[in-house]
């Protein structure tokens, strides 16, 4: 049995940096020192296809060969589960039991999870058949070590909603399960996405949430509209931007007092034709979150 180790760091920005590595790519030996060297404390990567999930010598191998690689840069691991997994369905349910396994074989202390992702003419039956497989599955990934973070998600286009869209919605999930090995994921990006659809305000969702978060998804996008102060307000064609923060509209200066007091990792999620250097990346996004000029209430 492995212990669950505290993911939490300081208070404040050090320590809690990570970066994430594109679903397609595996990197090098250079890149994740280049990553190490420039700031970041966390790695995340994406699990392998579900094919390579359910094929356990294959998965096994490859979660050895991942632990491998990150040793000897002393950086913590998030695996990043498939996007469209949802549990509680047979097929779905082999799937996540090899995800578990893989993350725990790799050394990761967090899984990045897609809970709620069902449109509301599908989600009575299939909100109830994830959430009993979950209250199944989180005693195993405290057994391996792993706690499971749901994420809030956010469309990439116009078009319907899902239950993860809605993040009170899942921070719900996470206080109903009601297990150390459950967390919220707090994606910022998605919340300003979600917060302009919803007409919400993002920084009061944050502070709604913030209790219940194991970590942060960091990135900037402009929300529902094309511009920030466009007169017309058009919307934007593509909403998901994943840009480096401060490029877009999320309110930095008014979320960073609550992300400077918590204590949860804040991950990067920029894509790569977005990033400035790494350096620059991680000291950018230390001042943003560092910023105190505006001040909410915060229970972490």
């Amino acid at each position: 049995m492995s212990e669950i180790r505290d993911v939490s760091g300081t208070r404040g920005i050090a320590g809690r940096l990570g970066l994430n590595v594109p679903r397609e790519v595996w990197p090098a030996a250079s890149t994740v020192a280049a990553i190490a060297d420039a700031g970041f404390d966390w790695i995340q990567m994406h699990a392998p296809s579900r094919a390579v999930l359910v094929d356990v010598p294959t998965m096994r191998a490859q979660a050895c060969r991942l632990r491998a690689l990150l040793k000897p840069f002393g950086l913590r691991l998030v695996v990043h589960a498939p996007d469209t997994l949802s549990v509680g369905v047979p097929e779905e349910d082999r799937v996540f039991v090899g995800l578990l396994e893989y993350a725990s074989l790799a050394g990761a202390e967090l899984l990045a999870y897609h809970g709620l992702n069902f449109f509301a003419d599908e989600a009575l039956a299939r909100v109830a058949q994830e959430e009993m497989a979950l209250r199944r599955f989180l005693p195993l990934a405290g057994y391996a070590g792993v706690r499971v973070a749901i994420e809030n998600c956010a469309p990439l286009h116009h078009g319907p909603l899902r239950l993860s869209n809605d993040p009170i919605a899942v921070r719900d999930l996470v206080r109903r399960l009601g297990s150390p090995a459950a967390g919220m994921l707090l994606d910022l990006g998605h919340l300003n996405i979600t917060s302009d659809i919803r007409d919400e305000d993002p920084v009061e969702i944050a502070a709604a949430c913030a209790a219940d978060v194991l970590l942060f998804h960091v990135h900037d996008n402009y929300g529902l509209y094309a511009q920030a102060g466009d007169p017309a307000r058009a919307t934007t064609p593509r909403l998901d931007l994943h840009l480096a923060p401060g490029a877009g509209t999320v309110p930095w200066a008014l979320l960073a007092p609550m992300l400077t007091a918590h204590r949860a990792p804040l991950l990067l999620e920029v894509r790569p034709q977005h990033r400035p250097p790494l350096k620059e990346l991680s000291r950018r996004t230390q001042e943003l979150c560092s910023s105190l000029e505006a001040g909410i209430p915060v229970a972490a």
